[in-house]
């Protein structure tokens, strides 16, 4: 038989082409899973940031807080100050 320009069909002539189309599909995965990680990067980023963000407002609505309490117990000793003293003033003094 004669086989004129081409070589004899051969394992290796199988292989080859094989091997070319698999390291064709690692390149792609390679490149998928690369993207993927980006984009895990990018949405943890912004995750950070959002927590970042909401524990600055938490500590703002905490310092409110501590200040309402503070203006509360304030208001509260007035109330009662302000009370006694009307209570002083209406009550008549005692007779001898």
């Amino acid at each position: 038989m004669c086989y004129g320009q081409q070589p004899p069909f051969s394992r290796k002539s199988l292989v080859a082409p094989r091997a070319a189309a698999q390291a064709t599909d690692n390149v792609a995965m390679v490149e998928s899973l690369r993207g993927r990680l980006a984009e895990t990067e990018a949405r943890l980023a912004r995750a950070r940031a959002r927590e970042a963000e909401l524990s600055r407002r938490l500590e703002e609505m905490k310092r409110f807080v501590s200040v309402m309490e503070i203006l509360e117990n304030y208001l509260k000793r007035r109330f009662l100050e302000q009370q006694q003293l009307v209570v002083h003033l209406f009550t008549p003094p005692p007779r001898k």
